[in-house]
């Protein structure tokens, strides 16, 4: 989103428009822009400044507050690797280094094929099945390191359209 177009902006302005009477729209806001578009660019923070008064700083700390709201765009899929405690002990670490391995990409990246994104992730509420990983909102369960390949493999090959 290097350089808004006028449909883009006039889009972000209708999103705050929607939320105008409001108490508290900040939220609602930048989770229909994330949906949108997939993350939260500074420019788009300053569009959100102008609509509804707040400052560009108080939108920042909300966008880099909330894990769910991005500044940078994400892959296709986001692997997000629980690193909760539960998911810990049963070897998380391994499951996200075995990910971070095979992608090429650290926590926080994404490929440069704008396939995959890698997070890691505080407790996903999925501690009876550790380690968990979700992939845009499917979640797996009891992952092991010798799993992830087929993982990444079978969303390659859903992206091929196989």
């Amino acid at each position: 989103m290097a350089k808004l177009s006028e449909s883009a902006v006039a889009q972000i302005e209708a999103i705050c428009d929607r939320y105008e009477g409001e108490k508290t729209p900040l939220m609602m806001i930048l989770s229909d822009i994330q949906n949108e578009y997939g993350y939260i660019p500074l420019e788009v923070q300053r569009i959100v400044s102008q609509k509804t008064g707040l400052s560009v700083a108080e939108i920042y700390g909300v966008v880099t507050f909330y894990s769910f709201f991005s500044l940078e765009p994400k892959g296709k899929y986001v692997i997000g690797c629980c690193l909760g405690t539960a998911c810990y002990v049963k070897g998380a670490q391994i499951v996200i280094d075995r990910f971070s391995e095979l992608l090429g990409i650290k926590p926080g990246e994404t490929t440069k094929d704008g396939l995959f994104t890698l997070d890691a992730l505080r407790c996903i509420g999925a501690c009876g099945i550790a380690p968990a990983v979700s992939i845009n909102g499917k979640v797996y369960p009891k992952v092991d390191v010798e799993h992830v390949e087929d993982i990444i493999e079978s969303y390659r090959k859903e992206a091929k359209g196989a």
